[in-house]
C-alpha cells in the first residue's frame, strides 16, 4: 500500500543508528515528533500526518530501534527507555533541529517523550495511552517495586505462543495469539475494524519487529519471587520493567512542557488492572500461586498516570485530559476524528 498523499519516507544516518523516517510537511515547520509504541512502527500514525501537515507542521514519524526498518540495534533495558530517548536526540540533530519539538508518544512512546523532556527542552508532550510512570508491572501505587529485582515485569511475561508467531511472521487470523488477532482485540476497541488493506500494512509493519533478546521481548531471568521470573538487561519488555524505567522526575523539571493526556477508557493494556500484568492475572487465578493482594497487587496504572500529572500540575505545569469512552488502547485509531481535533487544539495553544 503507497504513502499517504503528503507522507514521504527515508532513512537518515545519526551518529547513533541508521533510522527509516515517515515525513510530512514543510521543512521549515515547528517539528511535531510522532513516537509509537510497543509492536508498532512510525506507520501507525501515517493517517494523522496530512492534517497535522495541512496545519504547516514538519511531522516526523520515525521507526525505534528494534522495529519497523530501522536499524536493529540491541535494546539495552538496564537504562530504561532512554535508548530510545536518545535515538530520538540524535535524530533531531542529524536533521539539524535545533528548536524544540512537540512530542507526541502513544503507549511504550509515551514513556520515551518524557524521559525525552528529562534530558532535552520541549514544546510540549502528549502522552497517548502511556507506559505508567513507574513502569509496567511489579509496582506499588507510590512506585516502589514489589520486589527488588522487579518480579513480576519485564521479557518473562510474554506468551510464548505469540512470540513464536511473531517469529515466524505469522499473519494470520487463525490463533488468539497472533499479531492480527492481538492487535484487534487490544490496540482499540474490539468493535472497531480498520479496512483490510490498512490491517494488512500494519501487521506487515510489526512483522518487521526484532525477535530475540535485544528486541522483543528481551532477555528471560528468572526470579525466587512469585510468579518466578524478572527484568533481564536487553529488550524492550525489559526497558519497561519499574526496575529500569520511571518518567515521574517531570514533575521536577525547571521548565515544564505543557502536557496533553488522551486515554482510551476502554483501554486493556494501561489500565487499573491490566489483563496483561501479573498481579491482574494472579488475581484472576490465571497465573498460579498469586501471594495475595497485599505482597503483590495489581498494578493501577490509570491511577498512577493521574496521580503524576496532577503533581505536575501543582508544581506549576499545564495539563489538559482527554478520555475516550468507548476507546481502546489507541484512540487516535477508533476515535481518529475526535483525537485528531484534540491534538491539534492542543499544539495550537502550546505555540
Amino acid at each position: 500500500m503507497e504513502l499517504l498523499p503528503g507522507v514521504r519516507r527515508r532513512d537518515v544516518q545519526t551518529d547513533r543508528i541508521r533510522m527509516h523516517l515517515l515525513e510530512a510537511g514543510p521543512n521549515d515547520g515547528t517539528p511535531v515528533v510522532l513516537v509509537h509504541g510497543n509492536l508498532s512502527t512510525g506507520r501507525f500514525f501515517e493517517h494523522v500526518m496530512p492534517e497535522l501537515a495541512a496545519d504547516g507542521y514538519r511531522v516526523l514519524a520515525p521507526d525505534m530501534r528494534s522495529f519497523g526498518r530501522s536499524d536493529p540495534a540491541p535494546i539495552d533495558a538496564t537504562r530504561g527507555l532512554d535508548d530510545w530517548s536518545d535515538d530520538l536526540a540524535a535524530l533531531l540533530r542529524a536533521l539539524g533541529i535545533g528548536a524544540p519539538p512537540h512530542l507526541a508518544g502513544w503507549s511504550t512512546g509515551g514513556g520515551a517523550i518524557a524521559r525525552f523532556a528529562l534530558a532535552h527542552p520541549a514544546a510540549s508532550l502528549t502522552l497517548i495511552d502511556p507506559v505508567g510512570p513507574y513502569g509496567y508491572g511489579g509496582v506499588r501505587d507510590d512506585g516502589t517495586l514489589v520486589h527488588p529485582d522487579g518480579a513480576g515485569s519485564g521479557a518473562g511475561g510474554a506468551n510464548p505462543e505469540f512470540v513464536r508467531r511473531l517469529r515466524e511472521g505469522d499473519a494470520s487470523a487463525d490463533s488468539p495469539f497472533s499479531i492480527r488477532s492481538v492487535m484487534r482485540q487490544t490496540y482499540w476497541s474490539p468493535a472497531f475494524r480498520l479496512p483490510p488493506e490498512r490491517e494488512d500494512v500494519l501487521v506487515d509493519e510489526i512483522l518487521l519487529t526484532t525477535i530475540g533478546d535485544g528486541g522483543y521481548p528481551g532477555e528471560v531471568a528468572s526470579s525466587p519471587h512469585w510468579p518466578g521470573f524478572a527484568p533481564g538487561t536487553t529488550g524492550l519488555l525489559n526497558a519497561l520493567s519499574p526496575r529500569y524505567l520511571r518518567w515521574d522526575g517531570i514533575v521536577d523539571l525547571a521548565v515544564k512542557p505543557p502536557v496533553l493526556w488522551t486515554h482510551g477508557a476502554a483501554d486493556v493494556v494501561v489500565a487499573d488492572g491490566s489483563m496483561l500484568e501479573a498481579g491482574t492475572l494472579g488475581r484472576a487465578g490465571l497465573i498460579p500461586g498469586w501471594p495475595g493482594e497485599a505482597e503483590f497487587p495489581p498494578q493501577r496504572m490509570v491511577a498512577q498516570i493521574r496521580t503524576v500529572l496532577e503533581r505536575y500540575a501543582d508544581a506549576g505545569g499545564a495539563v489538559r485530559t482527554e478520555w475516550f469512552e468507548g476507546s481502546g488502547h489507541g484512540p487516535l485509531f477508533d476515535a481518529e476524528a475526535r483525537w485528531t481535533r484534540v491534538f491539534r487544539e492542543f499544539l495550537g495553544s502550546a505555540g
